[in-house]
């Protein structure tokens, strides 16, 4: 028995629909493939929301988006817990949640002034915890593509772009924003990295999660260090976990081995506390250590899991920027590279540097740590920053 004819949806409104969502997964895809300059497609994706014909396309729209744009996460959970894909597919949508959800419950049909008022309502809700911390896949993020060096007036020009994305006036939006990026694109140059720094990659593997640098992966970071400094390092970012898990003995270790060097260290590693881990940066030389940075936000249930007591600690507001080397640095680890309030958060504190490391172990073949360079590189060129990163592959 077919659907009554008012209920039942037109070819054409059938293929309307699967355009919207087709272009959800063109500006997931493409943005965030690992790109610094392809972020400038998730600018498109105001408007597809906006006009989407009904509630139900918009959330699906914005399901496309995410999806498209976090599509390595499946095989990295399925790394990093040792599991089938199965369980790697159940996250995936379960990240998606709070995004969707957002985007579901704020959109509108009608036009005029309530769709910019309502995105707006929607980005910065995705741009502050709780529901930030499952911000990923901002269009915001193009800000430095767009607006190179701009600061703070790049940031609010992209978000009133976002925002007459949203309206009658969208072509003129586009039409501004794709001039910005060819602008932009035209002269684009990576950020700087200060003179006589260094970040160092890695490709040190791990079998499991949980697991951490052995003796022989300390000899070997440490001979990576003594060769920068050789060749006239005198600052040195090594990525997150770089030191393991952080002890007086592996303190003991470090400052022998850099006596009578003269390079300063920052290298991650992991503090143990009554009720689980702090995430953290070092800063290490040949005289002494001292922990700099406690992450703000670890990665959600692989590592910050409030509802237990053993996980990571989320310091979500604190130490926006730390001294390290005589210079303020806005760090960043990992996870804090793809959400928004950590980057804002410290520039609002004029650092000098970022520092963005991250332990991509897990990543296996996907662009996730792409991703977050990309990131990274784009906030810098944003607020015209040097920027120093060091990842483990």
């Amino acid at each position: 028995m077919g659907l009554p004819a008012k209920f039942s949806p037109s070819p054409r409104s059938i293929a309307l629909s699967a355009a919207f969502i087709a272009g959800g997964i063109f500006t997931g895809a493409v943005g965030w493939s690992g790109h610094t300059l392809a972020l400038a497609a998730g600018v498109l994706f105001p408007a597809l929301w906006a006009f989407a014909p009904s509630r139900a396309v918009a959330a699906l729209v914005a399901l496309a988006h995410f999806l498209a744009a976090s599509r390595g996460l499946p095989e990295g959970v399925a790394i990093f817990y040792g599991s089938d894909m199965g369980m790697g597919l159940v996250l995936w949508l379960l990240a998606s949640l709070m995004f969707v959800a957002v985007h579901t419950i704020v959109w509108t049909r009608k036009a005029g002034w309530q769709r910019p008022i309502r995105y707006a309502i929607a980005t910065i809700l995705m741009s502050l915890p709780p529901f930030g911390i499952a911000g990923w896949a901002s269009p915001i993020t193009a800000a430095g593509v767009l607006f190179p060096g701009w600061g703070w007036f790049g940031l609010a020009a992209t978000a009133t772009g976002l925002l007459i994305m949203t309206t009658r006036l969208w072509p003129i939006a586009a039409l501004a924003l794709g001039g910005a990026f060819a602008w932009s694109a035209a002269s684009w140059t990576l950020p700087t990295v200060p003179e006589g720094w260094q970040g160092i990659d890695t490709s040190f593997q791990f079998s499991e999660a949980g697991q951490y640098a052995d003796y022989a992966q300390h000899m070997a970071t440490i001979a990576m260090v003594k060769e920068a400094a050789g060749q006239g390092a005198s600052v040195v970012v090594l990525p997150e976990s770089a030191f393991g898990i952080w002890t007086a003995t592996t303190e003991r270790l470090w400052t022998r081995e850099l006596a009578g060097t003269d390079v300063m260290i920052n290298g991650g590693a992991i503090v143990i506390d009554h009720s689980g881990y702090d995430n953290v940066m070092v800063q290490v030389s040949g005289e002494g250590s001292e922990v700099i940075y406690y992450e703000r936000m670890p990665v959600p249930i692989s590592m910050w899991q409030p509802w237990t007591t053993g996980g990571a600690n989320a310091h979500f507001f604190a130490n926006p920027v730390v001294d390290f080397a005589g210079v303020s640095i806005a760090p960043l680890i990992c996870y804090e590279q793809l959400v928004i309030w950590p980057i804002l958060q410290s520039m609002l504190f004029g650092p000098e540097v970022i520092v963005a490391t991250g332990n991509g172990w897990w990543t296996g073949d996907t662009n996730i740590v792409a991703i977050q360079k990309a990131s990274a590189e784009a906030w810098a060129a944003l607020f015209g920053v040097p920027l120093v990163m060091a990842f483990n592959h």
